[in-house]
C-alpha cells in the first residue's frame, strides 16, 4: 500500500496530533539565544543608543523588529520544498554574486567605516555577505549531488564549483569583508571533504587556502596591524588593541557570576562595537562565567542537532538536504567560534556576529533561513519516515 493510502486510512485524532516534524529541541534553543540576544543587545546598546539617537531602545526595538522578520522569512522558508532551493541552486548563487557586485558601486553600496558590505533597502540594510553565505552552501551542496560519483573519481571536477567560490572570495575581499571570506571558504573546504574530494587534493587545496589567506593578511597594513596587536594588545592598549583590551577587561570583570544584568561598565562607551562583533564580552561581564557556559552550551547543542539531521539525511541518501544541512552546521560553528575566539583575545579581531546573539538585521534574517531550511529538511525526512512506517503497519 502506498504511503499517501495508507496515511489515508490513519485515524482521524492520530492525524490531527501526529508532530509536525519540527525538531523541536533545534527550535527551543534557537529561541532561548534569540531570547538572550534580544535581552543582551538592550543592555549592551542602551548607553549608546541613548546619546546617539536620544533613544535608549533604539537598538533594541530594531532588533526585536529584525527578528519578526526573522520568524516570517522563516515560515515561508518552512513551507518551501526543499527540492526547490536544489533546482535553482544556480540563479541562487548568480544572484549572490549580482549583489556582491553592486554593493561595490558607488550610490548603491552603503560605506560604513570604510567598508562597502551594504545595499540600503528602506527600512534594512541589507549585508550582502550574509546572503553569499547561505547562496555557496546551497550552490556546493547542488554541485556535489550531480557530481557525486565524478567528484570522487575525477581530481579536477571540482574546480568548476571552486572558481565560484574564488570569485565570490575576492568580491567581499573588495569590500573588504576579510571574516565573511574566511567562513565562506573554510565552509565550502569542509563541504568538499565531506563529499569525497581526494585526500591529496583535499590537502593541496587547503593549503592553497591558508596560505592565500595568509598572504592576503600579511599584504596589507591594516590587516597585519590588527595581527600584530592581536599578539599583544597590551603594547598599543589606547590604540591599535583598545577594542580587544577593553573586551579582556569585560571578561576579567565578570569572573564567576558576573556583575549583573544591566551593571556593565565597559558598554559605558569603553568597548567599541558593545552591542554587536562584541556583545558577548558585556555579556561575559554581565553574567560571568556561568552565563559564558551556558551560551556556549546552547550553540554547541544547536551545532549538535543540526549535525544530527544531517546524518539523517546522509542515512536516506538524500545527499543534497544532507550537504545543506551538513554546510549549515559548520558556519554556524565556525562563525561562533570565531567570534568568541575573537571577543577572548584567542583570534585576531574579525567582523562576524555571534549567530541570534549579536545586533545584526541581515545576520539575523540569514540565520533565521537557514535555521527554518534545516528544520524543513529534518520534517521532510521525519515525514517520509513516518509514511514509511505507516505503510509497513498496514
Amino acid at each position: 500500500m502506498t504511503a499517501v493510502a495508507a496515511l489515508a486510512r490513519t485515524p482521524w485524532w492520530q492525524r490531527m496530533f501526529r508532530p509536525l516534524g519540527l525538531d523541536t529541541r533545534l527550535l527551543l534553543a534557537v529561541v532561548a539565544l534569540a531570547s538572550i540576544g534580544l535581552v543582551m543587545v538592550a543592555s549592551a546598546s542602551i548607553s549608546y543608543a541613548a546619546h546617539t539617537y536620544d533613544d535608549a531602545f533604539f537598538f533594541f526595538k530594531r532588533h526585536l523588529i529584525y527578528l519578526g522578520l526573522g520568524l516570517v522569512f522563516g515560515f515561508a522558508v518552512f513551507q518551501l520544498p526543499v527540492r526547490v532551493w536544489y533546482r535553482y541552486s544556480n540563479l541562487i548563487v548568480a544572484g549572490s554574486l549580482l549583489l556582491l557586485l553592486l554593493v561595490l558601486i558607488p550610490g548603491i553600496g552603503r560605506e560604513v567605516n570604510g567598508s562597502r558590505r551594504w545595499i540600503s533597502l528602506g527600512i534594512l540594510n541589507l549585508q550582502v555577505a550574509e546572503v553569499a553565505k547561505l547562496a555557496a552552501i546551497i550552490y556546493i551542496a547542488a554541485y556535489l549531488q550531480r557530481h557525486q560519483f565524478a567528484i570522487k573519481a575525477v581530481w579536477h571536477t571540482f574546480l568548476r564549483p571552486l572558481m565560484f567560490i574564488i570569485a565570490m572570495v575576492a568580491l567581499l575581499l573588495a569590500q573588504p569583508d576579510f571574516g565573511s571570506a574566511v567562513v565562506i571558504l573554510g565552509t565550502v573546504m569542509g563541504l568538499f571533504f565531506l563529499g569525497g574530494v581526494r585526500l591529496w587534493v583535499f590537502g593541496g587545496l587547503l593549503g592553497a587556502a591558508v596560505g592565500s589567506l595568509a598572504l592576503l593578511a600579511v599584504s596589507s597594513p591594516y590587516r597585519m596591524k590588527r595581527l600584530v596587536s592581536f599578539l599583544d594588545p597590551w603594547s598599543d592598549q589606547f590604540n591599535s588593541g583598545y577594542q580587544l583590551v577593553q573586551s579582556l577587561i569585560a571578561f576579567g570583570r565578570g569572573e564567576w557570576f558576573g556583575v549583573g544584568l544591566g551593571n556593565s561598565v565597559q558598554k559605558l562607551f569603553y568597548l567599541p562595537e558593545a552591542h554587536t562583533d562584541f556583545v558577548f564580552a558585556i555579556f561575559a561581564e554581565e553574567m560571568g562565567l556561568f552565563g559564558v557556559v551556558l551560551v556556549i552550551g546552547l550553540l554547541v547543542f544547536v551545532v549538535l542537532r543540526i549535525f544530527a539531521i544531517a546524518r539523517l539525511a546522509v542515512h536516506r541518501q538524500d545527499w543534497f538536504a544532507a550537504y545543506a544541512v551538513f554546510g549549515i552546521g559548520i558556519l554556524f560553528a565556525g562563525q561562533a567560534f570565531i567570534n568568541i575566539g575573537v571577543t577572548s583575545g584567542l583570534l585576531p579581531t574579525k567582523g562576524l556576529t555571534l549567530p541570534f546573539v549579536s545586533y545584526g538585521g541581515s545576520s539575523l534574517l540569514i540565520s533565521s533561513v537557514m535555521i527554518a531550511l534545516v528544520l524543513r529538511i529534518g520534517s521532510e525526512m521525519d515525514e517520509a519516515a513516518w509514511s514509511a512506517r505507516r505503510a509497513q503497519d498496514v
